[in-house]
């Protein structure tokens, strides 16, 4: 029995995207087109392969079986087309990229224009969402993460800045209203604004200096979700609703614009760098490749001074 290897495809793209429409955007065709495939796929082989309901699209026991099979076979089908590719002048492709909002802020600005210009047969492709991601079910071929959250069995490359800081600051209003704090224990007694992962958890503030090291956590009128709306939670320090704690270089250009203060800068705990990261049993595609060694060949940020 042959089957049409794009309406396999496409099959896989739906039930990672859990969804017609979001399955058809991974592989760049309508989401008639995917729903019309999977039909398709599933007259020939005579058996369903999904549940369809108005909120979601999961596998039947038959649709989980092939999908297990098929992921590993296409993988080597496209590892195989991309040899070809890699005798090209210039590598061509898609590549797809699995970021956090912070990397897609703070990092990538600073290597996607130079990127772009010196491959201009290959489209980047970025999605940005802070949760655990495996790339290879999101229909990305890499993606940027911290240490902490790296996926097991990957390889890891640096990218970006080496070291970064979490910085506290606030408004001048705020502070001549409320006072500065001296020690980041007097920030329980100040309005803060919260940050939450998309699992609901709160993160504590840590600090840093001379060898000690302390966790504070601090309540506020405001909760944002950390990521997508801390634009919120900046603009409303600007606006002196209270004390807000972010990557350094987010609130870097308001510092300098005088709209917000640094609170506590002695105590800024250090951190290490975000990393791209891409599976280690795969072989990498052209574009990947290319996205490797541009960033390898970049000179590497030095340290936020202690």
């Amino acid at each position: 029995m042959k089957s049409n290897l794009g309406d396999l495809n496409a099959f896989i793209a739906v039930v990672r995207a859990a969804g017609f429409r979001g399955g058809a955007r991974l592989i760049g065709i309508s989401a008639s087109a995917a729903s019309e495939a999977v039909r398709r796929l599933e007259a020939q082989l005579g058996v369903r392969l999904l549940h369809r309901t108005t909120r979601s699209v999961v596998p039947t026991e038959a649709g989980q079986r092939l999908l297990e099979r098929l992921g590993p076979a296409l993988g080597e089908v496209e590892a195989a087309l991309d040899v070809a590719n890699s005798f090209r002048d210039r590598p061509a492709g898609t590549l797809r990229l699995n970021v956090p909002v912070s990397a897609a802020r703070l990092v990538l600005p600073q290597i996607v224009p130079g990127f772009l210009a010196a491959y201009p047969d290959i489209v980047l492709d970025v999605t940005a969402e802070d949760g655990f991601v495996d790339v290879l079910a999101a229909g990305c071929d890499a993606g940027i993460r911290y240490d902490e959250r790296l996926e097991q069995d990957m390889i890891a490359v640096p990218i970006g800045p080496r070291f970064q800081r979490f910085a506290a600051a606030a408004a001048p209003g705020y502070l001549a209203a409320r006072g500065m704090p001296r020690h980041p224990r007097e920030l329980l007694d100040h309005s803060c604004i919260r940050g939450r992962f998309g699992s609901g958890a709160m993160p504590r503030w840590e600090f840093e200096q001379d060898g000690e090291k302390l966790e504070v956590d601090p309540s506020g009128q405001l909760i944002v979700g950390l990521g997508a709306t801390a634009d919120l939670a900046v603009d409303a320090a600007i606006a002196g609703s209270g004390v807000v704690f972010l990557f350094e270089d987010w609130l870097r250009p308001h510092f300098e614009s005088g709209a917000l203060r640094p609170i506590l800068e002695p105590w800024w705990m250090k951190f290490s760098g975000p990393y791209l990261y891409y599976p280690g049993r795969r072989f990498v595609p052209a574009p990947l490749k290319a996205f490797i060694d541009y960033v390898q060949s970049l000179p590497i940020e030095p340290a936020p001074a202690d």
